[in-house]
């Protein structure tokens, strides 16, 4: 089956294949059907709006453990796209501000919980003592924070965390200062800083039990800089299925890496949003489909505006750290929403994409999904919607890596 679409460059028509106009793949209808088939209009619907709201409801706990002073409350809030002086920040100071477990919610996921840990190092320390009195079962994973070399009560901790059954990782934090310091050297090279740095804290840990051990160099202040994306790519590898997507939404928007898992985060849910609005559109009452195709894809284009920090505080906390305004961030914003998400812009997108839609299309939805096929107007409303969302994904995704790009170019 192909779709005309025009080829700019070479100023000719060509054919364009199903997939380069629509979200949606034969393994995405066939997953809706295997989950719909059974079900009238009504139930399936129920199914689908069930499924955002047990997605909306999945809990990332993560805990953040350390000695005083080695920057485990700036890492808290860095985590969450937040200053230390922030509202809603953790509180960071040279002696230890934390005595029981803390939680932070994540600002804008507040299904996201980042727990600011009592110190460790006591000269009592006791590891098995120390997880009991922290709750270990709820986290989902432990970050063990140094900032200078990982000492006995670190692999004590791990050692435990490990008989215990969960994950840890080790943060070696404050590289910034190290990498300022090493800069007064006329040999300084930052790639041989950075190895130097993390083989002496990789065999520090060998020497007291720790095997093959993996030390991840990150700067609270900094961020997105240094071992930041190899540390999420870990995490997302070992978190369960259903909440790396939660990981990769929460994370702050500072890496180009994260940028793009951000966009693949978001476009898994495309193939449902657009059912919701085929269902929709299936029933037959003179203005529902439209009036609720908007309120259904207004809400998804939000969070797409949120995930990548596109929102209004997020870019205010960006031009603080940036020393841009918000009007010189948004003039690099060309999608046709960034002004605004309403009705009018809605209906223009979706215009746009229904004049992509061939019955051939059509015929091949109605074969995999009857439940909408049985109008035409449903399988019109769900590749509409699919097509759509994906090109305002793609725009809001470009936007986002436009930012921060200029972000970078002028961060202070």
């Amino acid at each position: 089956m192909q779709i005309n679409g025009p080829d700019s460059q070479a100023g000719v028509t060509k054919m364009a294949t199903f997939e380069d106009y629509c979200v949606i793949t034969q393994e995405d209808l066939e997953g809706l059907k295997d989950c719909i088939s059974t079900q009238d209009l009504p139930s399936a619907v129920k199914t689908i709006k069930e499924y955002f709201k047990q997605q909306d409801l999945v809990e990332l706990n993560i805990g953040v453990t350390g000695e005083s002073g080695s920057g485990k409350s700036t890492f808290v809030n860095a985590f969450r796209g937040l200053g230390d002086e922030e509202e809603g920040s953790a509180k960071t100071g040279v002696v230890e501000t934390t005595t029981e477990p803390e939680v932070y919610l994540h600002p804008k996921y507040k299904n996201v919980k980042v727990w600011d840990l009592p110190g460790i190092g006591t000269p009592n320390f006791k590891a098995d003592e120390y997880l009991e009195r922290v709750e270990f079962k709820r986290y989902d994973f432990f970050i063990i924070i140094a900032s200078d070399r990982f000492r006995e009560c670190h692999t004590q901790l791990a050692k435990e965390i490990m008989r215990m059954g969960k994950t840890f990782y080790f943060v070696r934090s404050k590289i910034d200062f190290c990498i300022t310091a090493e800069k007064r050297k006329k040999s300084f090279d930052q790639k041989t800083t950075l190895e130097t740095i993390r083989e002496d804290c990789e065999k520090g840990l060998r020497k007291i039990g720790i095997k093959d051990p993996v030390v991840f160099l990150i700067s609270g202040w900094e961020l997105g800089k240094y071992d930041l994306n190899v540390l999420q790519e870990r995490m997302e590898k070992e978190l369960p299925q259903h909440k790396r997507r939660v990981l990769m939404l929460a994370l702050p928007n500072i890496t180009l890496e994260i940028n793009e898992k951000k966009k693949k985060a978001l476009e898994e849910n495309i193939g449902k949003v657009a059912f919701l609005s085929a269902c929709v559109a299936a029933i037959p009452l003179p203005g529902l489909s439209i009036a609720a195709d908007i309120a259904i894809i207004a809400d998804e284009l939000r969070k797409y505006y949120r995930a990548f920090g596109l929102d209004d505080p997020s870019l205010q906390r960006l031009c603080e750290r940036s020393g841009k305004t918000i009007e010189e961030l948004k003039s690099l914003m060309k999608s046709p929403l960034h002004q605004g998400i309403n009705p009018s812009s809605i209906l223009t997108l979706l215009g746009a994409a229904s004049l992509l839609i061939s019955e051939d299309a059509i015929e091949l939805l109605v074969s995999f999904i009857p439940i909408v096929g049985t109008l035409v107007a449903g399988g019109l409303s769900y590749l509409t919607v699919s097509r759509m969302l994906k090109r305002a994904l793609n725009d809001i995704a470009e936007d986002a890596k436009n930012v921060l790009m200029a972000s970078l170019e002028t961060e202070v």
